[in-house]
C-alpha cells in the first residue's frame, strides 16, 4: 500500500495556476510547491510576493515561473504556456482557476460586458486546454474551479453563473474525451471562501444590488478559506485521486446540499 504522504507528492511534476495572484489560485501555488511540484504562475494583477519572472528554487522553494498577463488575450497566454514548456519540459496540472463578475441583473449588462464575462470564466479556460493537454503525459490532471452557482438560480449573476455551469459540463466531457490519454479532468464548485470572490459577491447581496437574498451561514456554521479550496485541489491533481475523473465536488460548508434550507442561530 502507498504510504499516504507519497499519494499527495508532486515532486517532478510541473503544475499551471491561472489566477494565481490571491485567493484560492494563491493558496493552490502554496500547496502545490510544498508537495514538490514545480510551479507556473500567472494573474493580471502584479502585486507584493506576485512579480513576473523566474525564480530557480532552493532551499525548500519550488522552481517558479510567475507572469502578469489578462488570461483573456490568447496572444499572452499562448506564449505564457510556451515558455513554461520551455523551462520545464512538459506540463503535469492545470489549475483553471481566473475567472471575474460583476453584480447585475441580465436586462442591465450589455453585449460587451456579457462577452467579457464569458471570455474570461469560459473560452480562456477552453484556451489553456488546448494549449496545455499537447503537453501532458499520462497521469496528468486538469482541475477547473466552477462554483456552485453552476448548480443552482444566481440572480444578479446570470452569465457568470452560465459560465460556470457551462464549465462543469465541459470537464465531464473532457474527462471522456481525455480518458484515453490518462488525463483526469475534475472540478470544485467553491462558495463561502473568506478571502475570495465570494466576499465581492456576499457584498452585493449585503448592498441590495441584488433583489435576492441567500443564508451566509453554511451548515457547517462558518465559511471557509482558500486553503481549504486547495486541499481539494491537491487530491484532485495527485496520485490519491488516480481513479476519479469527471466529477465536480462541492467546497462550501454544505451550502449545496442545503438547498433552501438555512441553519437557525445556536
Amino acid at each position: 500500500m502507498t504510504a499516504p504522504s507519497a499519494l499527495y507528492d508532486l515532486r517532478g511534476k510541473v503544475a499551471v495556476v491561472t489566477g494565481a495572484a490571491r485567493g484560492i489560485g494563491a493558496a493552490t501555488a502554496t500547496l502545490f510547491g510544498a508537495a514538490g511540484a514545480s510551479l507556473a504562475l500567472c494573474d493580471r494583477t502584479e502585486s507584493p510576493g506576485f512579480t513576473p519572472g523566474f525564480a530557480a528554487g532552493g532551499d525548500g522553494a519550488p522552481p517558479t515561473l510567475t507572469a502578469i498577463l489578462d488570461v483573456r488575450d490568447g496572444a499572452l497566454a499562448e506564449a505564457f504556456v510556451a515558455e513554461t514548456v520551455d523551462r520545464f519540459g512538459g506540463i503535469d496540472v492545470l489549475v483553471n482557476n481566473a475567472g471575474g463578475t460583476f453584480a447585475a441583473p441580465l436586462l442591465d449588462v450589455n453585449e460587451k460586458g456579457e462577452a467579457a464575462l464569458i471570455a474570461e470564466n469560459f473560452t480562456q479556460a477552453t484556451r489553456f486546454v488546448r494549449l496545455v493537454v499537447p503537453h501532458m503525459v499520462g497521469g496528468s490532471a486538469i482541475v477547473n474551479v466552477t462554483s456552485i452557482e453552476a448548480h443552482r438560480a444566481a440572480p444578479g449573476f446570470a452569465v457568470y453563473a452560465a459560465m460556470k455551469a457551462g464549465l462543469e459540463n465541459l470537464t465531464k466531457t473532457l474527462a471522456l474525451e481525455l480518458a484515453p490519454r490518462g488525463i483526469r479532468v475534475n472540478a470544485i464548485a467553491p462558495d463561502a471562501l473568506s478571502g475570495t470572490g465570494a466576499d465581492e459577491v456576499g457584498a452585493a447581496f449585503a448592498a441590495g444590488d441584488v433583489p435576492f437574498g441567500l443564508a451566509h451561514r453554511t451548515p457547517l456554521g462558518f465559511n471557509g478559506i482558500p486553503e481549504d479550496a486547495a486541499a481539494v485541489i491537491l487530491f484532485l491533481s495527485s496520485p490519491a485521486s488516480r481513479f476519479v475523473t469527471g466529477a465536480t465536488v462541492p467546497v462550501d460548508g454544505g451550502n449545496l446540499a442545503a438547498g433552501g434550507w438555512q441553519r437557525q442561530p445556536d
